[in-house]
């Protein structure tokens, strides 16, 4: 008697653990949602998620609270991201290294992020610049490509690492035009290699626009091409590298927000719309635009985890050709 019974009472458990967890998708969030955002605080990465803070919990009507969870490259919470409960209460901002880059470079990592993750949105993109110190002649990218292949091996540029997405757009760059020229990594683009570009102590220096514009104004580098999918402000007299011919080259360090795989639909739905909504912000737009970013969102979790699969296929294909590996 006791088994005929079994069946009904499975099926009465399943149906009311369903109803729990529609009531639960249907009222998120009920608590606090934590942040991870896997580098240090006063970076790049930190500096975005402390704009989206109070706009995102003012949207979702709950207290966002940014967990700073740096080392290996932003592996350390990448992972703990991936294995955090798939319930809405732990997101990620993920950027095209953690997410696009560092798969390829890491390849014994165990979390693959377009498996692991859902892509929500992509929130910013910071663009990127190549700038070279005023000793070399010329004004333009072609002037220094010419320039470059009279002095093989002689002139060096300045990167904030060898697997960033500006030291292998560089490599991208030295493939495509045959040219070469050595990379110094430095320990930060914004910092170190900046400084090392002002001295003289290198040629060129790919890193973000931001970077550069002071200087432009002040007349210490030039700009000759930015990787962004069209002019910016800051710079309109600067071509882009899609202009020049370089059409892969069109978006620079992006970033996202990411939940766990699994993640029920209707939470996914409800962060996607809260993060569109923030990022129309005329606030966010402003706080986000002074340090060099711009806005760039995902129509749909489907179209950002297309753009995801499109960014890991390219910079798989480059890191293999470059051929940069993790320690």
């Amino acid at each position: 008697m006791k088994r005929k019974l079994l069946w009904p009472v499975c099926v009465l458990v399943a149906l009311a653990a369903g109803g729990t967890q529609a009531q639960t998708s249907a009222n998120y969030p009920l608590r606090p949602v934590r942040m991870i955002v896997p580098f240090a605080p006063g970076g790049a990465s930190d500096f975005v998620g402390r704009i989206l803070q109070p706009k995102l919990s003012e949207e979702l009507g709950q207290q966002i609270v940014i967990d700073n969870r740096a080392g290996a490259a932003g592996n350390i919470g990448v992972e703990l991201s991936a294995r955090a409960p798939a319930d809405g209460y732990t997101f990620l901002l993920g950027n095209v290294g953690t997410m696009a880059i560092n798969p390829a470079v890491f390849d014994k990592f165990p979390i693959k992020p377009v498996r692991d993750f859902i892509c929500v949105s992509t929130v910013v993109d910071v663009a990127g610049a190549l700038a070279v110190h005023t000793s070399v002649p010329g004004s333009t990218l072609k002037d220094f490509v010419e320039y470059a292949k009279t002095r093989p091996g002689k002139l060096n540029y300045g990167a904030a690492a060898a697997s960033s997405a500006q030291g292998l757009t560089m490599e991208y760059l030295k493939l495509k035009t045959g040219i070469d020229v050595q990379q110094i990594a430095y320990k930060g683009g914004a910092g170190p290699a900046t400084t090392a570009l002002l001295s003289g102590e290198v040629a060129a220096s790919l890193v973000t626009v931001a970077s550069f514009v002071p200087h432009v104004k002040s007349g210490r580098v030039k700009v000759l091409a930015v990787v962004a999918p069209k002019r910016i402000s800051a710079l309109p007299d600067v071509p882009t590298f899609l202009e020049l011919g370089f059409n892969e080259l069109t978006i620079g360090s992006w970033q996202g927000v990411y939940l766990p795989i699994g993640t029920p639909p209707a939470i996914v739905k409800r962060m996607h719309a809260a993060v569109i909504k923030v990022m129309a912000d005329p606030w966010v737009n402003e706080r986000l635009g002074s340090g060099g970013a711009d806005v760039i969102t995902s129509k749909s979790p489907e179209d950002c985890g297309r753009f995801m699969q499109t960014q890991t296929e390219f910079w798989a294909k480059l890191v293999k050709q470059v051929g940069v590996t993790g320690e």
